[in-house]
C-alpha cells in the first residue's frame, strides 16, 4: 500500500511538473507570433511573407528536430533532456530582443534597406536556433508519461498532460497581448523560463526507478533490454515496429493536417483578428480563449476515449476532425457578421474538437509501439505536424497578403476533412499494448 501511495504521488508529480515545464516552452516559442505586429509597427518594410517564409524554415527545423531528439529521448535522461533544450531556448529569446542592435553593428546601419536585410537575416538565424532546441521539449516528456502511466491510463491523463500546450500558450497570448514594445515580447517570456529551468530540475525524476519504485509491467511486444544494452537489436526493434510500421505513418499525415487548422489560427490570428478590427489585447485573449477551450476539449476527448471507447482514441479523433470542419464551415460565414461573441463561441468549439486528436494521434501512437518507442514514435508524428509550416508559414503569408484573411475559414475546413479520412482508414485499429504480467 505505501509503495501504491508513493507511486501515486510521484505519477502526478511528474505529470503536473512536466506541464509546467512543457508549458515554459511555449512561453518562449509562441511569443513570436505577438511580436510580428509591433515589429511591423515599427518596420514596415517587412513583409507577411517575409515573415511566414522564417516561421516556414524554422517550423520544418523544429519538425526534424522533433524526430531526432524522439529517438534520441528513447536512450537518455528526460529531465536533462528538458534543462537543455529549455536553457538554450531562453538565452536565444533574450538575443532576439537585441536584433535591431545586432543587425546595426552587423551592417553598420540604424534604418534602410541594408539595416531590413540584416535584421531579417539575424532574426532567422535565432528563430532557427530557437526551434532546433525547441525539440527537445516534448519527446522527454512523453517520456516520462509512458514510463510512468499504463497504456490503459494514458489517454486520459496524456489529455490532461496536454493541457501544458494550451496553458503555455493561453499565458503567453494574454502577456504579450498587454506587452506595446516587440522587445519586451521576448524578454519577459524569456524571464519567466529562465525560473522554469530550475524548476524542471528540481521537481522531475526519469523514472520510477530513480526514485526506488518498481517499474511498470512490460507489454505485449516491448523490447527486451539485455544488459549491456544491445543497440544493433534496439535498432532493429525502432526501424519495424516504428519507421516501416503504416499504422504510424497514418496517425503522422492525419497530424500534419490537425496543426495546419492549428497553426493558421495561432500563428496568423493576433494579425488576422486585428486586421478585422480587435484590439491587439482583445485579439490576445481571443486567441487565449481558443486555447482554453482546447484544454477542456483535451480532457472530454481523453475520458471519453478511455472510458467509453476502451482506449481507441483514433475513433474520437476522426468524430473531432469532422466536428472541427463544422465549425470551420460555421466561420466563414458569420465572419462577416461584425457579431465578436458569436464568432469566438465558435472558434471556441473548434478549439474544443481540435486538440483532442491533437493530443490523441500520439496515445494511439505510443501504444502501438511500446514505451520503450514511443518517443521515437511521435518524434515521426512531431515531424510530419511541423511540416504544416510549408503551408501555414510563407504560403499562408502570401495567400494573406493577396486575397486577405476572408476564404481562410473554407480552405481550413477542407484541411481538416482530409484528416477525418485519413484517420477514419483505422477506425478499427486494436491497441496491442496490453498489461501482461512480468
Amino acid at each position: 500500500m505505501q509503495t501504491k501511495k508513493s507511486f501515486n504521488y510521484w505519477q502526478w508529480r511528474v505529470i503536473i511538473c512536466s506541464m509546467i515545464g512543457y508549458a515554459m516552452f511555449y512561453f518562449v516559442r509562441k511569443n513570436f507570433s505577438f511580436a510580428i505586429p509591433l515589429i511591423q509597427a515599427n518596420y514596415p518594410e517587412i513583409t507577411k511573407a517575409q515573415f511566414g517564409a522564417i516561421m516556414s524554415a524554422g517550423g520544418i527545423i523544429y519538425g526534424i528536430s522533433k524526430l531526432i531528439n524522439g529517438v534520441i529521448s528513447d536512450r537518455t535522461n528526460a529531465r536533462w533532456h528538458l534543462v537543455l533544450g529549455l536553457s538554450v531556448c531562453v538565452a536565444v529569446n533574450f538575443l532576439f530582443g537585441f536584433s535591431a542592435k545586432l543587425s546595426t553593428a552587423l551592417t553598420g546601419a540604424a534604418s534602410g534597406p541594408d539595416f531590413i536585410g540584416g535584421f531579417i537575416l539575424i532574426m532567422s538565424v535565432l528563430y532557427i536556433v530557437n526551434q532546433i532546441f525547441q525539440g527537445c521539449g516534448f519527446a522527454p516528456c512523453n517520456h516520462l508519461m509512458v514510463n510512468w502511466v499504463p497504456p490503459h491510463e494514458l489517454a486520459s491523463k496524456m489529455s490532461i498532460w496536454n493541457m501544458s500546450h494550451s496553458i503555455g500558450a493561453f499565458v503567453a497570448a494574454v502577456i504579450c497581448g498587454y506587452l506595446t514594445d516587440w522587445q519586451l515580447c521576448f524578454w519577459v517570456p524569456a524571464t519567466i523560463s529562465l525560473v522554469g529551468v530550475f524548476f524542471i530540475i528540481v521537481t522531475l525524476r526519469d523514472t520510477p526507478k530513480s526514485v526506488g519504485l518498481p517499474e511498470l509491467p512490460k507489454v505485449e511486444g516491448e523490447f527486451e533490454e539485455k544488459e549491456g544494452k544491445d543497440n544493433k537489436e534496439f535498432t532493429q526493434f525502432l526501424i519495424h515496429r516504428v519507421f516501416l510500421n503504416p499504422i504510424i505513418w497514418v496517425l503522422a499525415v492525419t497530424d500534419l493536417f490537425v496543426y495546419i487548422v492549428r497553426f493558421a489560427i495561432l500563428d496568423w490570428g493576433p494579425s488576422m483578428l486585428q486586421e478585422m478590427g480587435l484590439s491587439p489585447a482583445l485579439s490576445g485573449w481571443t486567441v487565449a480563449i481558443f486555447e482554453v477551450a482546447g484544454c477542456l476539449g483535451m480532457l472530454f476527448a481523453g475520458f471519453v476515449s478511455d472510458k467509453l471507447f476502451k482506449s481507441r482514441s483514433q475513433r474520437v479523433c476522426a468524430i473531432e476532425m469532422a466536428l472541427v470542419a463544422i465549425c470551420l464551415v460555421v466561420l466563414h460565414f458569420i465572419q462577416d457578421w461584425h457579431n465578436p461573441v458569436l464568432f469566438l463561441i465558435v472558434l471556441s468549439l473548434a478549439g474544443f474538437f481540435l486538440y483532442g486528436p491533437q493530443a490523441l494521434l500520439g496515445v494511439v501512437a505510443s501504444n502501438e509501439v511500446s514505451k520503450k518507442a514511443a518517443s521515437s514514435a511521435v518524434g515521426i508524428i512531431g515531424f510530419m505536424s511541423y511540416v504544416s509550416t510549408l503551408i501555414t508559414g510563407y504560403p499562408l503569408g502570401k495567400f494573406a497578403d493577396t486575397f486577405g484573411w476572408h476564404p481562410i475559414f473554407i480552405l481550413m475546413s477542407a484541411v481538416a476533412v482530409i484528416g477525418f479520412v485519413l484517420i477514419v482508414s483505422i477506425w478499427n485499429l486494436k491497441p496491442k499494448s496490453n498489461v501482461q504480467e512480468q
